[in-house]
């Protein structure tokens, strides 16, 4: 057994493209090409913070007083948010992984989530990252392998870097046309337009001293069905992501509340299946029937 505080780390590379992921909680510790990080990640003698890298399952974001009903049922979770009164970004950030298939620019790691405390459901899942010479590909799938239908979201946590000190110089793009205001707690409260508004990145533009940390709807697709998102430096060094169908919303964070050497140096985009508080608004939030599998796709690569 490793003794990193994130386990086992699974390095995975294909010509200039490198990624490690670890063990506890399955995600991307790191990804660079030709040796240039496009991740601001973590050490692997460090813990992982801020969710860095890690799916976000069986719901992203926040949930209101960590409190559902599904089906009837009420169900109350922990309050992993506690100062806001919210249980956020699911139960699987700090369980172990296991992988299941390892080869050099593939690797594929998963878990069972069983029956715990507010979600008394059982899903089998799966998390794919793949290297080639284009970028990393993600592909998350989940089962409901228990008896019951089960409520169901997902979402992934990268902060992207471009080599700067913090992102305030730093040119971003999502070609969103709605964005979800939130109260003090990071809770929506309705969708707006962006148009007119500080949330407008259709056109490529400096972020400046803006504090993000809310979600984007209504994206533009290309002929692939693929949304892209472009993080770029002054320099001109960039990184996109892309993610398909299953994630109408994009989850943007200029990380203000992250602690040094954190703050503001990465940008969170997180791409999420359903919004904050689905469990609650219904909004967005996948219905699993036994037996029932969902699969997701989305990816970085250098712009």
């Amino acid at each position: 057994m490793s003794e990193m505080p994130s386990g086992e780390q699974f390095t995975i590379s294909s010509g200039k493209h490198e990624a490690t992921i670890v063990e506890v909680g399955g995600g991307i510790r790191s990804y660079a090409v030709e040796g240039m990080p496009l991740l601001d990640g973590y050490e692997a003698s460090d813990m992982c913070t801020g969710a860095r890298g890690l799916p976000l399952i069986p719901w992203p974001n926040r949930l209101e007083d960590g409190a559902y009903t599904f089906d009837g049922v009420d169900h109350q979770l922990a309050l992993t948010e506690p100062d806001k009164h919210n249980a956020i970004h699911g139960l699987l950030r700090s369980r172990n992984w296991v992988v299941s298939q390892h080869t050099d620019d593939r690797v594929e790691i998963g878990t069972v989530l069983h029956p715990c405390q507010g979600y008394p459901f059982c899903l089998d899942v799966s998390v794919e990252y793949a290297v080639n010479g284009i970028g990393l590909a993600v592909r998350t799938t989940a089962t409901n392998v228990g008896q019951l239908p089960c409520p169901y979201g997902a979402g992934q946590h990268p902060y992207l870097w471009v080599g700067t000190d913090t992102i305030d110089t730093c040119s971003l793009q999502v070609k969103a046309g709605s964005w979800l205001p939130t109260d003090d707690r990071g809770l929506p409260m309705g969708v707006q337009r962006v148009g007119g508004s500080p949330y407008d990145f259709r056109t490529d533009r400096q972020i400046g001293d803006q504090a993000i940390d809310n979600t984007f709807t209504d994206l533009t697709r290309d002929s692939d069905g693929l949304a892209w998102v472009r993080f770029t430096a002054p320099s001109g060094r960039g990184v996109e992501v892309w993610l398909d169908r299953t994630y109408p919303f994009l989850e943007i964070y200029t990380a203000d509340t992250q602690p040094h050497p954190h703050w503001r140096r990465g940008l969170g985009v997180e791409p999420m299946t359903c919004p904050p508080n689905a469990y609650r608004s219904g909004n967005g939030l996948i219905r699993l029937e036994p037996g029932q599998t969902v699969t997701s796709r989305w990816g970085i690569q250098p712009a």
